[in-house]
């Protein structure tokens, strides 16, 4: 019955580890896959608080992408290297606009995507 309890447990264990990609939309790539660039531009007159990034397949965007204290500002763009594949892609303005496109990078692209 103890095996029985601790092969439970460790099922239990792994299944909450991989749910919380879903919530905080994961890793931007994955050891032995290719990759690409997405460059965020902020297009707008006000700064961009907020990049969020997962991949299609998760429930949420996931978390700020940007430090606490960091942020993008008008005219200004960041970078962020993915693995190749689809992602859902949001930005904003704390108290502001804010946008969300699904897109698919190909390895080796380097897409940018405009708030305006």
């Amino acid at each position: 019955m103890n095996r029985l309890f601790a092969h439970g447990l460790a099922a239990v264990a792994v299944l909450t580890l991989a749910g919380c990609d879903t919530i905080t939309g994961g890793p931007l790539t994955s050891p032995g896959q290719p990759t690409a660039t997405l460059v965020i531009i902020n297009g707008s007159d006000a700064d961009l608080d907020a990049v969020v990034i997962s991949e299609c397949s998760a429930m949420s965007y996931g978390f700020n992408r940007l430090s606490d204290t960091d942020y993008i500002a008008p005219g200004e763009a960041r970078s962020f290297t993915l693995s190749a594949g689809c992602w859902d892609v949001g930005s904003g303005q704390f108290g502001g606009g804010e946008a969300y496109e699904r897109m698919t990078l190909d390895a080796g692209d380097v897409m940018q995507y405009t708030l305006d």
